[in-house]
Formats: C-alpha cells, structure tokens, sequence
C-alpha cells in the first residue's frame, strides 16, 4: 500500500505561483502513473495533471494547460505541481493520486486511483 502526502498549498495573490509536492512512501512509486486533481467549495472533484512513470508523457486539463507543470523524481519518490499565473478559479483542495499502472489513458476518471493524499489548500485572491 502506498500512503502519499502533500504539501506546498497556502494563499498567494492573483498571478503568483507555488509548487505543490506529493511524498509516497512504499517501494513500489517508481512503476506508477501518478497524477493531480483539486476539488473546489460546491464542486466535483477534477483532474488537472497527469504524469506517466518515467515522467515521459504528461497531461493537463484544458483550464490549466500552460500554466501549470506536472514533474516528477522517483529517486525521491516525489511528484510535483508547479502552478503558474494563478487565478481565483483555481481555488481548490489539490490531491495527489496513484493510479496502479505505468501509463495514463484519457478519460482521466478518479476511480481509475487507488491511492489518494490527503490534500492541500491552495487559495487564490484577487
């Protein structure tokens, strides 16, 4: 089983930006896919990047693409969300998920993840 947690989220202004990470612990990160979703006040939850396990490939929803970046280091067994140009919209609890097999496929549906971080606050004023 493997636990993941998050950090890195907290309250920046319009067009800041922070880095979020995603701790795994277990032996087995490094042959995963691995990906980010945020839930915001009153909504579903939502997929927003995905990485493949060498980190060859990523995707991104359309609301983020090209500001957001997907990374990762599986010597640190570590994944992480680089967000840019942030905007009040992306107000959200953000997670980290693993999806038990070394490559994604769009759709990118939550149930499709079996292991899920505990989340981190990300707040963008305006």
């Amino acid at each position: 089983q493997v636990q993941l947690v998050e950090s890195g989220g907290g309250l920046v202004q319009a067009g800041g930006s922070l880095r979020l990470s995603c701790v795994a612990s277990g032996r087995t990160f490094n042959i995963y896919a691995m990906a980010w979703f945020r839930q915001a006040p009153e909504k579903e939850r939502e997929f927003v990047a995905g990485i493949n396990w060498r980190g060859g490939r990523t995707y991104y929803s359309d609301s983020v693409k090209g500001r957001f970046t997907i990374s990762r280091d599986n010597a640190k067994k570590t994944v992480y969300l680089q967000m840019n140009s942030l905007k009040p919209e992306d107000t959200a609890v953000y997670c980290c998920a693993l999806r038990s097999t070394r490559y994604l496929q769009a759709p990118f549906d939550e149930a499709d993840f079996g292991s899920w971080g505990q989340g981190t606050q990300v707040t963008v004023s305006s």
